[in-house]
């Protein structure tokens, strides 16, 4: 990802939606929820009220930043790849599902990997600013599909920008942290808590090398 695609998409298309949605919570009742309440109140019943849209897209790239990494990507190991192997098959067969879904979703939106409530794992795609949390799954990893990620980078080859978020920039170490979060809410297992070091050595980290 250039430094230009990065500066446009966080510090402009991200930003927009955030302040966007400050002027329009701002003075209201729907100031007291935190974003991710106020995503599930303001998409009410797939009826969305005018604010879902910058909500939404607030918390989808404030999730999309923590799933990259530089230097990422490739397969990953220990229990996420044993939960993707034992819900698709092998860890190819999950990655041409998901390269599917993004490959075929029309117009802009997202690709995700999500956990379900029944523990099954699903690769599902969300039009414009629709997430996972509105249908009740809890997402573990995602894809931004707006032609404002990869167009300055790769114009309309939208099939090389997913080769490269798999190749180089998938940050598999969050993926396992929100799995083990997850066993939280569906008893999915023992919960396994990342130790300190582990957490100082991931801040340490820049998304912008």
């Amino acid at each position: 990802m250039s430094k230009e695609t990065l500066e446009l998409h966080w510090g402009k298309h991200h930003r927009g939606y955030v302040d966007k949605l400050n002027k329009q919570i701002a003075n209201t009742d729907f100031e007291r929820y935190n974003l991710e309440d106020l995503i599930n109140v303001s998409y009410n019943n797939g009826n969305p009220q005018p604010i879902f849209n910058n909500a939404a897209q607030v918390w989808n790239h404030d999730f999309f930043w923590d799933t990259l990494r530089p230097h990422g990507g490739k397969e990953p190991s220990g229990q996420v790849l044993d939960r993707i192997t034992k819900q698709f098959g092998s860890y190819d067969a999950f990655v041409e599902d998901f390269k599917h879904a993004a490959t075929t979703l029309f117009g802009s939106g997202w690709v995700w990997l999500s956990l379900k409530k029944d523990t099954e794992l699903v690769v599902e795609k969300s039009l414009n600013a629709i997430n996972p949390l509105v249908w009740d799954h809890i997402p573990l990893l995602s894809l931004d599909i707006w032609e404002h990620a990869y167009y300055l980078d790769f114009q309309n080859e939208r099939g090389a920008y997913i080769n490269m978020f798999f190749d180089n920039l998938i940050n598999w170490e969050a993926v396992e942290n929100r799995l083990n979060r997850a066993k939280g809410f569906i008893g999915l297992g023992d919960i396994i808590i990342p130790s300190v070091e582990s957490i100082q050595e991931r801040e340490k980290r820049s998304y912008y090398v």
